[in-house]
């Protein structure tokens, strides 16, 4: 599915309106109409309080009111502006709820005793709001959050930018949304999704075309959209139809990173794994492993890989693997660093790069443009921070936090030519080619140790199974959040850790195959 930006979605309407010559008060009346049918489906309170604005926002609010009051519904409109600001499909559906004898009234103010015992339809701004609420209007957004009563936001909660989810001075924070078409990112980036309550998309007949143009291009990650990318495993298959796996991960007391991306790659359905560790530690891997093999490397006598482990990756690699994936737990070193330029530039084979084989980069990007093989990096926001420093992608994108995660993500893997798996809440996806994918999957839980070691033994081992780097970034991350999802909802969002993801792993793929 498709999300879009409030100019995307003006767009839409417009194009709906003049070229396909559907009324703009005909997309008003489904609108308000599907309001309706919401609040009649979810609440059983007859009593209403339809807060309105002066534009489109308002005039659905319009027809939710007058909908509702014709079926039995004890409803008032609550007009927050004048009337004379009204805009004239507004004024059209204003008029149009007089008409039918709904109570409106023309306030600045809204008390308490207004929605006691209240279902509250926000109807006030939608996606075009731009400036920071303030004044009455905040004061009223206050007292609607202070409130228990449910509500229903239109399009957008009130006071939250539709393109970034930030909080515009004030905001609603609402029971529910009910948005219209596709999804607005403010919906799906934080904090606007905190605001946003169970989102509901309401087909109200824009032509199917102009909502999966590929002008449009960010993507949700849903069951729909992975479900198509899953490996088809053929009766005949061998281990080797699966992929054989080297992970280069661990140094002294980061073992568990290595052995929780092996354990992870082999549940995601790897033939084979390999881990690749320091020389020193290998009798502490030897006893911990049961399906996974080691493959001793020369280390700086500390416990961490020396440069001389380039080589011997780079020489095992041509012989017998697909997929190298690098980082969990290696530490940050000279030798880390060397190594980490000498796989880039030399590896024939795709890589996944995480954790501190970013760190080991410190900055240097340019490194990328020099790569043979395919390249995905998994860093969380400090880490993408790191590696942006001084860089001139830095300069281009900004912060890695917040609202910049879409513009951070894409230009970096527009520079780089990188697949870009920006972990967090969202975790974000950029492609070189410029199309961006929202995975809406996981939990608070997930911020736990090793949730992102995990995260790049299933990504590693799907590319080891012939998806291509996009195709397993977007299964990876999706599959990780569902299973995250099932631990917390077995375990509790406080209790489960980075092992459960894994454990977790054989019911995200069956619940992934049955959907």
């Amino acid at each position: 599915m498709k999300i879009a930006t409030a100019q995307e979605m003006r767009e839409i309407d417009r194009i709906t309106i003049e070229d396909y010559g559907i009324p703009g008060l005909v997309l008003m009346e489904r609108a308000g109409l599907a309001v309706a049918s919401k609040v009649v489906e979810l609440y059983s309170d007859k009593k209403v309080i339809v807060l309105c604005g002066s534009g489109n926002n308002g005039g659905d609010g319009f027809v939710a009111a007058r909908e509702l009051y014709n079926r039995g519904f004890n409803v008032k409109v609550l007009m927050l502006s004048g009337k004379d600001s009204m805009g004239p499909d507004c004024k059209t559906e204003y008029q149009i709820a007089k008409n039918f004898g709904v109570p409106v009234e023309f306030r600045k103010a809204v008390g308490a005793g207004d929605i006691h015992a209240a279902v509250v339809i926000d109807a006030i701004f939608g996606t075009g709001l731009s400036r920071p609420v303030k004044g009455h209007l905040a004061d009223v957004f206050a007292l609607i959050n202070k409130s228990n009563a449910p509500v229903i936001s239109i399009d957008i909660s009130s006071g939250i930018s539709s393109d970034t989810g930030e909080v515009l001075g004030e905001a609603i924070s609402a029971d529910c949304t009910v948005t219209f078409g596709l999804p607005k990112r403010g919906h799906l980036l934080y904090p606007g999704a905190d605001h946003t309550g169970r989102l509901f998309i309401e087909d109200i007949g824009f032509p199917k075309e102009l909502l999966v143009s590929e002008k449009l291009r960010l993507n949700l990650i849903d069951s729909e959209l992975v479900s198509g990318l899953l490996p088809r495993r053929q009766k005949s298959s061998h281990k080797g139809d699966y992929g054989h796996i080297l992970i280069v991960a661990g140094s002294s007391g980061k073992t568990g990173a290595a052995l929780m991306a092996a354990k992870s790659c082999l549940r995601s359905g790897a033939g084979l794994v390999t881990i690749g560790v320091p020389e020193s530690l290998i009798d502490v891997f030897q006893s911990r492993v049961t399906e996974e093999m080691i493959l001793p490397l020369p280390d700086d006598g500390k416990g961490m890989l020396s440069a001389k482990a380039a080589d011997e990756i780079l020489g095992f690699a041509a012989r017998k693997i697909d997929v190298i994936a690098v980082g969990p737990g290696i530490g940050v070193s000279e030798g880390t660093e060397k190594i980490m330029v000498q796989l880039i530039q030399k590896s024939a084979v795709p890589m996944v790069i995480d954790a501190d084989g970013i760190n080991s980069l410190k900055g240097n990007t340019n490194i990328f443009n020099k790569a043979k093989a395919p390249i995905i990096i998994t860093p969380h926001p400090g880490e993408m921070d790191r590696l942006l420093k001084n860089s001139v992608e830095a300069r281009k994108s900004g912060s890695s936090e917040g609202t910049d995660k879409i513009n951070t993500s894409l230009s970096f893997s527009k520079a780089t030519g990188t697949y870009v798996v920006l972990k967090g809440a969202p975790t974000v996806i950029a492609e070189p080619e410029g199309r961006v994918f929202l995975n809406n999957t996981g939990n608070p839980g997930m911020a736990t140790a090793g949730s992102g070691d995990v995260l790049t033994g299933i990504i590693a081992s799907l590319a080891g199974q012939g998806l291509s780097p996009l195709e397993s970034s977007i299964l990876g991350v999706y599959l990780h959040g569902t299973a995250g999802d099932l631990a917390a909802r077995e375990k509790s969002e406080h209790s489960f850790i980075a092992s459960d993801i894994i454990g977790f792993l054989p019911d995200a793929f069956a619940h992934l195959d049955t959907a």
